[in-house]
């Protein structure tokens, strides 16, 4: 393996979830801006580690694939936190929604890739709106430095769910063939 500084960042992102899980439940005043920029820097290092990979010509196969376990532990963590820390329904149905969506997409992903199909359910543009639209709704309900905060953090995290179903219709979609082949594998 090459540690290229794509990979670098990918692993600094999981080291940073059990910090930003300590500071979750740390019992200060700052404790929720202090976890909300943990988030945050996960964010950055997950874009940048993107960037940097095509830029400098830097992209692995190791890097392929720890860049998506880290992003989906860090986005994971942050979702049961929130179910945590806002006990309500109108918040545990996006995350369980989003957590469950993550596991189907994984799971098919690598099924197609073993039919040699991968490309069929590459990312999507809807795929990245959704995690946009995700990262900034945790980051607001992790922050909650003011109501109409939370509330922007609420609708974003709606939007991320409508666009987590419909991103899962398009990988089912397109894989729909492959799923419903009679065939034997």
């Amino acid at each position: 393996m090459r540690l290229s500084i794509p990979n670098v960042l990918s692993f600094i992102r999981l080291i940073l979830i059990p910090f930003f899980v300590i500071t979750f439940y740390l019992p200060y005043e700052w404790a929720a801006f202090a976890t909300a920029l943990i988030f945050f820097i996960a964010g950055l290092t997950d874009w940048f580690d993107g960037f940097l990979a095509r830029k400098l010509n830097q992209t692995t196969r190791f890097g392929a694939f720890i860049d998506p376990v880290a992003d989906k532990l860090m986005v994971a963590t942050a979702l049961v936190l929130v179910v945590e820390d806002y006990h309500s329904i109108w918040v545990t149905i996006p995350a369980v929604t989003m957590i469950g969506r993550e596991i189907i997409i994984s799971a098919l992903r690598e099924w197609m890739a073993e039919l040699g199909k991968r490309a069929s359910v590459a990312v999507s543009w809807v795929g990245k709106v959704k995690t946009a639209s995700q990262m900034f709704a945790l980051l607001l309900l992790l922050w909650q430095p003011h109501p109409w905060v939370v509330w922007l953090g609420y609708a974003s995290l709606y939007v991320a769910m409508v666009l987590t179903y419909w991103s899962m219709y398009q990988y089912l979609k397109a894989a729909k063939g492959d799923l419903l082949n009679a065939e034997n594998h």
